[in-house]
């Protein structure tokens, strides 16, 4: 919902310069420390309302990674000309690599690998953890609620669940109210698996719940529905699996 929102916007403002495009004088070449500040201007002047960020020079000669705030990874120009909202493959002589999920893979593992498990809700492996499963889930997706019934198989497996939150429907839904009230809860994981399970309607929202953080962060990592899983090397698996196809994936013996 995140990426599709500012998707359209930034899509609207395509159509609204479509007709001065053409003339339009040419634009000076940038170079030097003044690319991302030029970038960064160019694209604000459109869309005010949005954050961007510079984040390196891709792998095309003067065409750089920029990070829309809670939104898509898009490529733009050096001279903030043109921009690029899709995915950049290099061709090499046995396959296309995606280079943006590439970036974002190492985005992934570093983030995980620094993010804190206080504002998740975890559901702790039997025994040794083997393998852990950061789990972007919805408490009215489907198959989200199918997904749950696998933790304790999961956990029984050795495989720790930690949940972030991301209602799909927006911050302003009647889903937000119902994940947020789980994360406010004395008992997470039980008030977590008890909407999930639609045992609970009891609607009690804190200030300082993290599922707007949540929301936001996924939209910046490439989460577009749920459940979205994200492993601890940075692999992102959207969708439902079993916790056997899970089991597998993660190399677990079962």
């Amino acid at each position: 919902m995140a990426n599709s929102i500012v998707r359209l916007i930034l899509t609207l403002a395509i159509c609204a310069a479509s007709l001065e495009a053409a003339a339009a004088p040419a634009e000076e070449k940038v170079t030097g420390s003044n690319v991302s500040t030029t970038i960064v201007q160019k694209l604000s002047a459109v869309r005010p309302d949005l954050v961007f960020k510079v984040l390196r020079e891709s792998s095309i000669p003067n065409i750089y990674e920029v990070q829309v705030d809670g939104g898509p990874l898009i490529f733009v120009t050096a001279d903030g000309s043109y921009f690029i909202d899709g995915n950049l493959y290099q061709i090499n002589p046995t396959q296309f690599v995606d280079l943006k999920e590439v970036r974002l893979i190492e985005t992934r593992r570093q983030l995980f690998s620094e993010l804190s498990i206080d504002e998740m809700i975890v559901f702790k492996a039997v025994g040794k953890t083997k393998a852990i499963m950061n789990v972007f889930t919805d408490i009215d997706c489907g198959y989200c609620r199918k997904l749950h019934r696998e933790v304790p198989k999961l956990n029984a497996m050795g495989v720790e669940v930690r949940y972030l939150a991301y209602p799909r429907a927006g911050l302003e839904s009647e889903s937000y109210l119902k994940i947020a009230t789980a994360w406010c809860a004395d008992d997470r994981n039980q008030s977590l698996t008890n909407f999930k399970n639609g045992r609970d309607s009891s609607i009690a929202v804190c200030d300082d719940n993290p599922v707007a953080k949540h929301y936001k962060l996924a939209g910046s990592i490439g989460v577009t529905g749920t459940p979205a899983t994200v492993l601890m090397d940075g692999t992102l698996l959207p969708g439902y699996r079993t916790a056997a196809d899970f089991a597998q994936l993660l190399g677990l013996d079962i």
